[in-house]
């Protein structure tokens, strides 16, 4: 019970959910998105990961703590990737030669997509470069999570394990 509510507290969701009219709200399901992949290729839905906990990690090539949580996506993702989870990343850059830019730096191996007008992140309710919704395996959202620094990684991480444990 102690492991529940300390994650509750660090992946609380950044606004109350009528605070967050018309985006994604703890306890419901997520938005659809189907989007295309960067750079190219077939379009990528969130339909698609059903089945996985699923982390959908909006961010922006300008976006300095999205710097910090690409690597640490990664590594969580190696780890827990063959126990069902999966990082989405949706890029909202306008010009896409500055998210290829950025991953050309810092290069993940999970799919990235990318909403260059905006429509995606409206939908979700995202207000600020880099924001994280936590989906468990039905696609529910269980946390969101607004910013990054270093120690959120290891938070990130206790929380996608307890959702696989589900």
């Amino acid at each position: 019970m102690a492991l529940v509510l300390s994650l509750s507290l660090v992946f609380a969701p950044v606004l109350s959910p009528e605070a967050r009219a018309g985006g994604a709200v703890v306890g419901q399901p997520a938005p659809e998105l189907v989007l295309p992949a960067l750079p190219g290729g077939e379009s990528v839905s969130l339909e698609s990961l059903r089945g996985n906990v699923v982390y959908v990690d909006f961010w922006a090539s300008w976006c300095g703590p999205c710097r910090v949580s690409f690597p640490q996506l990664e590594a969580i993702r190696q780890e827990l990737g063959e126990r069902g989870f999966e990082v989405l990343a949706v890029n909202v850059d306008e010009d896409a030669d500055d998210a290829l830019e950025f991953l050309a730096e810092s290069p993940v191996t999970y799919p990235i997509v990318r909403d260059g007008n905006g429509v995606t992140p409206q939908a979700f309710g995202v207000l600020g470069m880099p924001t994280g919704y936590l989906l468990d395996r039905a696609g529910v959202v269980r946390h969101i999570h607004q910013g990054y620094k270093k120690s959120d990684g290891e938070k990130l991480r206790a929380a996608v394990l307890e959702l696989l444990g589900e």
